[in-house]
């Protein structure tokens, strides 16, 4: 059987090692975000913080911090919910072979949602928002907010479980003008389902009900990020997953409780209510900045007997939800490329922050006659990519013909990049969507939601070799002169600090002209940026300052570029201004007061010594 509740899942962790309490009181400001990205970093347990300064519930972290410990948790199931993935995304397969499949529809069953009909342990006590671990990550965060919620709202014109959405949306618990105890902050990004839900109450000038779960079995906290099949309820998931139906009753109000939580926030979302929320560290590495978001009107907080509150930590990846992606592709590996003809392979840099950069391959089948020397099919497959779900948030894509190299690892980001300047040809492959939507968390576009994207589609075999290091005497004019080799053929130049942009286009269209006289064999990308070394030190550096700091649209420049019949593209090396920004957000720095702290809980006699 599966776990019951999230103290079962704590004590089974514990048991076998994958789990330590931390006895001495932390506190929420700082000090526990800080153990917590430090364990993880160490790639160690899973944490329980017996004291929490100013609550009396205890919390947990980190339990989804390493693939192993996931696929501990989720032992007795992970191969079945693959299957019920599979079929759910291609029902052929199971005629096809009806014997490997024969049991789908009996786990699908038995996944069903249970409606209880009395009792239940979330019922055993309420408390009020400001009890519970006030817990704030990064030290400009705007307050305390909840980070591992399953936020539940249903269709007003479907209600009911089967229709409804759970989804991982942050919750500002506290700060900013929210009243204390009665309002908290709902977060959530473009192409979320609560938004579809919220848009059809507005319409009818009604309050959406929201339910905020806490805790209960892991199942649950996964299925609220799965990026499942259409028509396959998170409910029914987390039932399947967990080995035990998802318990749920309305209470006396009408909101949807889950009975196996640890808590349970209700409230009313009301049509054109607002107000400010955040700033709040996410995980592009930046903080997202404060704007209007829903408000909702708080009615309970129920909690079960001995709660547990469960949270992680959101920062520049790698970091927990880093790990959340391993399971969700371990699990869906083959889902979206199923979804989109041709489609052979997916992969959104986690490095780079998830959404600014995607990787995919696919097919070239157009012209099965002639030899592919240019990109065709996969152009298609790149605007069905860019109009998929959450991938459409992405900025930089880069799309590679299959077979062209049967060896290619589209998770490999050094090899995959190489592949792609080996062959692209500049003048033809690259294609812009301008004045679109990007990311909400992403401010390098100019406004919220707002910036371009920029396919970089490359087919054929090989069209030149990439330096591995740069040749003795080789030297760029100035100011941009300062620069590092990051990857094959990719060079980071340090540039002076960016001041606007109508002063920086003709500086860097100066520069432009004047090394068009350098040999550039073997190199095509330059990227500028403040920090040369810093940049050019690690892949993940590299990939995290290109792609985050940077608006295709804006940002993107090459030596003899030109633009005929509305199409941009350019001679010589590419250029990307990766630099800071006036309007983009702060990145994430930690309080170096707090490291000191979380060092002595490393020291010898503490807590975490042998672990961080």
């Amino acid at each position: 059987m599966g776990y019951r509740n999230l103290a079962e899942c704590v004590n089974d962790l514990e048991k076998h090692g994958h789990l330590i309490r931390i006895k001495e009181e932390v506190d929420p400001y700082l000090e526990m975000a800080a153990i917590h990205m430090r364990v993880y970093d160490a790639q160690g347990p899973a944490l329980y913080f017996e004291q929490v300064k100013g609550s009396r519930f205890p919390a947990v972290s980190n339990l989804f911090g390493t693939l192993e410990r996931s696929r501990f948790m989720f032992r007795d199931t992970l191969d079945k919910i693959k299957v019920l993935v599979d079929v759910k995304s291609d029902p052929v397969q199971a005629l096809k072979r009806p014997f490997r499949y024969a049991h789908v529809a009996a786990t699908a069953l038995s996944a069903l949602p249970w409606k209880k009909k009395r009792g239940a342990p979330i019922l055993y006590g309420t408390t009020r928002v400001s009890e519970l671990p006030q817990i704030v990550n990064w030290p400009m965060d705007g307050g305390p907010f909840v980070t591992m919620p399953q936020v539940y709202t249903e269709d007003v014109h479907k209600p009911g479980v089967m229709h409804a959405n759970l989804g991982m949306y942050r919750i500002q618990l506290a700060g900013n003008d929210y009243l204390p105890d009665t309002e908290v902050g709902l977060h959530y990004q473009l192409h979320r389902g609560i938004g579809v839900h919220q848009t059809k109450a507005n319409a009818l000038g009604q309050p959406l009900k929201v339910s905020i779960f806490i805790g209960g079995p892991p199942a649950h906290a996964l299925s609220a990020v799965m990026p499942l099949p259409e028509g396959l309820s998170e409910l029914t998931f987390a039932g399947a997953l967990g080995n035990r139906r998802f318990r749920y009753f309305y209470d006396n109000e009408g909101f949807c409780i889950s009975a196996d939580a640890d808590f349970v926030i209700t409230g009313m979302v009301y049509p054109g209510e607002n107000k400010p929320e955040g700033p709040f560290g996410d995980h592009l590495g930046y903080y997202s900045l404060v704007h209007p978001f829903p408000l909702m009107h708080v009615h309970k907080v129920y909690h079960r007997k001995s709660p547990i509150w469960s949270f992680t930590v959101v920062g520049r990846p790698p970091q927990e939800d880093t790990s959340f992606g391993a399971l969700i592709h371990e699990i869906t590996g083959s889902a979206i490329p199923q979804e989109i003809n041709g489609l052979h392979a997916v992969h959104a840099v986690d490095a780079a922050g998830v959404h600014p950069l995607l990787f995919a391959i696919g097919s070239e089948r157009y012209t099965p006659y002639l030899k592919t020397e240019r990109p065709q099919e996969i152009l298609t497959i790149a605007n069905q990519i860019l109009g998929k779900n959450q991938l459409s948030l992405a900025k930089y894509l880069f799309i590679s013909a299959y077979g062209d190299n049967p060896h290619l690892d589209i998770h490999d980001v050094t090899a995959f990049l190489k592949h792609i300047f080996e062959r692209i040809d500049f003048e033809r492959d690259l294609h812009f969507h301008t004045q679109t939507t990007i990311d909400t968390l992403d401010y390098s576009g100019d406004g919220l939601n707002a910036g371009s994207k920029v396919v970089f589609a490359a087919a054929g075999g090989k069209k030149r070799e990439l330096v591995a290091e740069l040749p003795g005497g080789f030297a760029l004019p100035r100011p941009f002169a300062r620069c590092r080799l990051a990857l094959p053929g990719i060079l980071a130049v340090e540039a002076p600090p960016f001041t606007d942009y109508d002063a920086e286009d003709n500086r860097i269209e100066a520069w432009c002209r004047e090394a068009a006289e350098a040999d550039f064999t073997g190199i095509q990308l330059l990227v500028l940026c403040d920090d040369a070394a810093f940049t050019a030190a690690n892949t993940n550096n590299f990939v995290w300052i290109t792609f985050t700091r940077s608006n295709p649209s804006h940002d993107i420049h090459g030596i003899g570029s030109f633009t005929r019949h509305k199409h941009w593209g350019c001679r010589g090396p590419l250029i990307i201004d990766a630099r800071k920004k006036p309007h983009h957000a702060p990145e994430l720095v930690k309080d170096p007061h707090v490291e000191k702290r979380v060092d002595a809980l490393g020291a010898e006699g503490g807590p975490l010594h042998g672990i961080i």
